[in-house]
């Protein structure tokens, strides 16, 4: 075997490691029925089909790293928009950076076809759709954008343009569960539940001895 021949062959190993390091760093955190609503507002003065005061995106499919979503937005004047998008987080096709690649990190680098390369800048816990959820974000010199760690959805953006600005919101999911005090509900009223049988029963217990 020639020495031109063996290096070929290691390059081409090389590459091959390479690139099933990089598919392996592309987590998608998102799945088909998966769903998230948005409370848009706008501020100065946007043209009229950017009206736009309402969303709700849906996962219709997940292949690999390519998701097909469902998109529904509402403009002021009440019109339902319909359209369905395609994402791909490896070749950084993602919409208005709808979706990320999970379980990013201060200093992890995503592709965005329109941006190039985009790093995100920090984490930290804020409050999205009645829940406390640990977000990934990153500044550009037009927009603030927020992802959900866990699923790398978009929770939060805020775009500048020369006339208007607009700041999108998730307010409701089906991805997470809204909670009480750090608690997700089932849980909060699981033990409010054994709370209040364990007052109701030191009260009868109480009231037990006194009569005895």
């Amino acid at each position: 075997m020639s020495k031109k021949f063996t290096l070929s062959l290691t390059v081409l190993a090389a590459l091959i490691i390479a690139a099933g390091i990089v598919c392996a760093e592309i987590a998608v955190g998102v799945q088909k029925g998966n769903w998230i609503e948005y409370q848009i507002t706008l501020t100065g003065s946007p043209p009229a089909d950017h009206e736009v005061i309402w969303a709700r995106m849906e996962v219709a499919a997940v292949q690999g790293t390519t998701i097909n979503l469902n998109v529904t937005t509402e403009l002021a004047n009440g019109t339902l928009l319909y359209e369905t998008v395609t994402l791909n987080l490896e070749t950084g096709q993602l919409g208005d950076d709808f979706i990320i690649p999970a379980n990013r990190n201060i200093g992890d680098i995503f592709l965005d076809q329109y941006h190039g390369n985009i790093t995100i800048s920090g984490v930290e816990e804020r409050r999205y759709a009645g829940a406390t959820r640990t977000v990934v974000y990153t500044v550009t010199a037009q927009s603030t954008y927020y992802w959900d760690k866990a699923t790398g959805i978009l929770v939060e953006g805020i775009t500048e343009f020369p006339d208007y600005t607009i700041h999108s919101i998730a307010d409701k999911t089906n991805m997470w569960q809204p909670q009480i005090l750090g608690l997700e509900l089932a849980v909060f009223y699981a033990v409010l539940i054994a709370a209040v049988a364990v007052v109701l029963a030191v009260a009868a217990f109480l009231v037990w001895q006194r009569r005895k």
